[in-house]
């Protein structure tokens, strides 16, 4: 590609590919497919409440920590995007979703308020940066009510079992010490 950045048509393809992306993601429950759209030192992160942050550096961590770790136990979840908005001025995308969980008994819950992701792409149209954003209020509640259900898989019982006990995650820092910032 050349040095100017991407006009709307490009960006609006990519867009086209990553939605498709994400749904043959979450219909074979893996995520680590993605990885392909970064550039080799992109870097992803996002909060999980008053004390972490969670920044995965380069390809190889996006797809073994955000794309691989953090998703297992999420096979019956669904991240469907609900409106997307691109700035072609600034290779920069916005995506709205919903966090939808697929319950055993057939029925399903979404998690309540604003999810989304936004994007940063380079002018080859990889991600240079990713930053989510969600209400970890209701995320917190939705897995309560999970629990409490028997709904929640036993990977993620793992990984909160885990987390209760203090161990140390890959790629989650403490509130404002993340190798690069979170915004």
């Amino acid at each position: 590609m050349s040095d100017s950045k991407a006009n709307r048509a490009q960006l609006d393809d990519w867009v086209e590919r990553w939605l498709k992306a994400n749904k043959d993601s979450e219909a074979a429950g893996d995520w680590t497919n993605l990885a392909d759209f970064y550039t080799e030192d992109a870097t992803y992160g996002w909060n999980i409440g008053p004390k972490e942050d969670v920044m995965c550096v380069g390809r190889d961590e996006i797809r073994d920590v955000a794309l691989g770790l953090e998703m297992q136990g999420l096979e019956n979840w669904v991240y469907e995007y609900q409106k997307v908005l691109v700035d072609e001025k600034q290779n920069e995308i916005v995506g709205f979703w919903k966090q939808i969980v697929k319950k055993g008994d057939g029925s399903q819950d979404e998690i309540y308020g604003i999810g989304g992701s936004w994007f940063r792409l380079n002018d080859d149209l990889l991600i240079e940066w990713q930053r989510d954003f969600f209400d970890f209020g209701h995320v917190a509640y939705m897995f309560g009510k999970l629990i409490s259900s028997g709904d929640l898989t036993p990977t993620m019982q793992k990984r909160i079992e885990r987390s209760v006990a203090g161990e140390k995650l890959p790629g989650y820092y403490p509130l404002g010490e993340a190798p690069v910032p979170i915004w």
